[in-house]
C-alpha cells in the first residue's frame, strides 16, 4: 500500500541485517484445521536508504495461537526513497509519517524499555526505580556507583537488552540511545560546530555503567564500591553536529573478572547514526572501595617530557593565559587555564611540547552531575584538556583559528590509574607532539595528565586535523 515495489532484477526483499528475531512454535495446522489466520503488527516502517519493515507475526489455527515471531524484519535492497518518488511523484503513497508515540529506525529513535525517568533515577534518585527491588538496599542505606546526572548525562534511553538481570555474566548487552539536541549546551560552549570528542566519549562509556548496573554488579560486594574507567582504545569515524539527530550505542560486556576485591569489566562498544558508524572501540572499567581509590599512586613508572634547560631559557618558550576566544572553548568547557609553557623544539621527537594547567576547584559544575554522593572529575574531560592544549599548540605551529579536532578513521588510546576529586589542588597537562604531516595540517601526539605531582591519565596516538 505504500507503493513500495521495485523491478525484479533490480529489487531483492530480504531481512533487515542486526535486527534479532525470534520465533515460537507452539501448535501446527492439520487436515482437520478449518482456518489459518496470520496478523502481522507492523512496529517500523521506513528507509535505510532502502525501505523495510519490522513487525510482530502471529498465526493462529482455528482461532488458537500457533505461531509468533518477534521482530520478523524486511528490507527491499536496490530500492531508496528517491527512486520510489520517481516512479510515482511526490504522493502520499511515498510519505511514511511516524505515529506520535513512536518514531521508527528511518529516524533512529526506537520505543525505550528503559525511560528517561529510569535513567534519571539510577543517576539521581532512588536505585529502585531503575533496576527494581534487589537496589532498594541503595535508595537509603548504601552507595551505589552512579551514572553521571545532568548536565553531564547523555543517555535518553535503553532500547533493547540481552542477559538476565542480576547475573553478571559475559555476554550481556545492550542499545541505547541519545537524541543530540541542536541547542545543546556543549556546542555552544566548544565553539567549533562539532560535538566535543569528550561528549562523544560519554555517549559511548555511559551505556556501559547502564549495563553493569543491570547486570547487578554492585550486589557482588557487602560494602560500597566506585565505578571508574581505566582506558580503552577507540576511533572516531564521523563528525558529530547540530543536525545529526539520535546516536545509537551498541555495547557488549565481553569479560568480567574479580581478583583481590576489584572487579574488572571488559566492553565494546559502538555508536551510530543512521546505519553508520560514529565511534566504535573496546573499553574496560573496575569497581573499586572508597579506600583503595584514596591510595592509588597513579603511575610512577611512567616519564612525561619536560622542557630542558636551554628550552626554558630560549625566547621561542611561550606562556600565559590560553586564549579565551574561538576556537578555544567557552568557560563550561574550559579545562585548561594557564600555558606553562609551548616550545616548538620540545619533546622527545623534537616536533613541540606543550604543557598546560588549571587549578581544582570544588565548586566546579562537574562535580555535582559526575558523580552523585560519588564527585570525581570526569575523565573525559581530562582528556578534552589534553585536545585544548592540541588546539593551542596547532595554532602555533598551523597559524590562528586552528581547530584540532580528532581526525576521523585513526584510533586513540587512553589509560586512567587514578582520579581527581574536590580536596586536590591542581591538574598538570603534557602534550607531546610525536608526528607532524604539515601538508595535510594534521598533528599525533602523545600526552600525560598529573594532579599534585601524582601522574594519574595517559593518552596515546591521538591525531589532530588541524585545518
Amino acid at each position: 500500500r505504500m507503493g513500495m515495489i521495485g523491478e525484479q532484477a533490480d529489487t531483492v526483499c530480504e531481512p533487515v541485517p542486526d535486527v534479532q528475531s525470534r520465533l515460537k512454535c507452539r501448535g501446527q495446522v492439520l487436515q482437520s484445521t478449518a482456518t489459518v489466520t496470520y496478523e502481522v503488527s507492523v512496529k517500523e516502517l521506513g528507509y535505510r536508504p532502502e525501505p523495510y519493515a519490522v513487525a510482530d507475526a502471529l498465526m493462529l489455527a482455528d482461532g488458537k495461537p500457533i505461531v509468533e515471531i518477534t521482530n520478523l524484519s524486511l528490507r527491499m535492497s536496490g530500492l531508496s526513497r528517491t527512486s520510489i518518488a520517481e516512479v510515482w511523484g511526490n504522493t502520499v503513497a511515498v510519505d511514511v509519517t511516524p505515529q506520535p508515540a513512536y518514531v521508527g529506525m528511518a529516524y533512529d529513535v526506537k520505543p525505550a524499555l528503559y525511560d528517561r525517568a529510569k535513567i534519571l533515577a539510577y543517576s539521581n534518585g532512588n536505585p529502585s526505580e531503575a533496576f527494581g527491588e534487589p537496589y532498594r538496599i541503595f535508595d537509603r542505606d548504601r552507595v551505589l556507583a552512579r551514572l553521571p546526572g545532568p548536565p553531564y548525562q547523555f543517555l535518553d534511553r535503553i532500547t533493547a537488552v540481552v542477559g538476565e538481570p542480576f547475573v553478571l555474566k559475559a555476554g550481556a548487552s545492550c542499545e541505547a540511545q541519545y537524541d543530540v539536541p541542536a541547542d545543546a549546551w556543549y556546542f555552544a560552549a566548544e565553539r567549533s560546530g562539532f560535538m566535543p570528542f569528550s561528549v562523544l566519549l560519554e555517549i559511548a562509556l555511559q551505556p556501559c555503567g547502564w549495563l553493569a548496573a543491570y547486570c547487578g554488579s554492585a550486589l557482588t560486594s557487602a560494602t560500597d564500591v566506585s565505578f571508574r574507567n581505566l582506558g580503552g582504545t577507540a576511533t572516531q569515524h564521523a563528525a558529530v553536529t547540530p543536525g545529526t539527530g539520535t546516536l545509537t550505542v551498541n555495547v557488549t560486556l565481553t569479560q568480567v573478572s574479580n581478583s583481590a576485591g576489584m572487579l574488572i569489566q571488559h566492553f565494546t562498544m559502538t555508536v551510530t547514526n543512521r546505519g553508520a558508524t560514529v565511534y566504535d572501540g573496546t573499553t574496560y572499567f573496575g569497581f573499586f572501595g572508597r579506600e583503595s581509590l584514596k591510595h592509588q599512586i597513579g603511575m610512577p613508572t611512567e616519564k612525561p617530557a619536560e622542557f630542558n634547560a636551554e628550552q626554558l631559557a630560549s625566547p621561542a618558550l611561550l606562556n600565559g593565559k590560553l586564549p579565551s576566544d574561538a576556537p578555544f572553548p567557552a568557560p563550561m568547557l574550559r579545562m585548561v587555564d594557564e600555558i606553562e609553557g609551548w616550545h616548538p623544539a620540545g619533546g622527545r621527537a623534537g616536533l613541540g611540547l606543550a604543557v598546560g594547567t588549571i587549578a581544582v576547584d570544588p565548586t566546579l559544575w562537574f562535580f555535582q552531575a559526575h558523580f552523585y554522593q560519588d564527585p570525581v572529575w570526569p575523565g573525559s574531560l581530562g582528556l578534552e584538556s589534553f585536545l585544548q592544549l592540541g588546539k593551542f599548540a596547532a595554532m602555533q605551529r598551523y597559524g590562528p583559528g586552528r581547530s584540532a579536532k580528532l581526525t576521523l578513521g585513526v584510533k586513540h588510546q587512553w589509560t586512567y590509574r587514578g582520579q581527581v576529586v574536590p580536596a586536590d589542588h591542581r591538574v598538570r597537562v603534557h602534550l607531546e607532539i610525536t608526528a607532524a604531516d604539515d601538508a595535510a595540517e594534521q598533528l599525533t601526539a602523545d600526552g600525560y595528565l598529573t594532579v599534585d605531582g601524582r601522574i594519574i591519565y595517559k593518552m596515546t596516538g591521538f591525531t589532530l586535523d588541524c585545518r
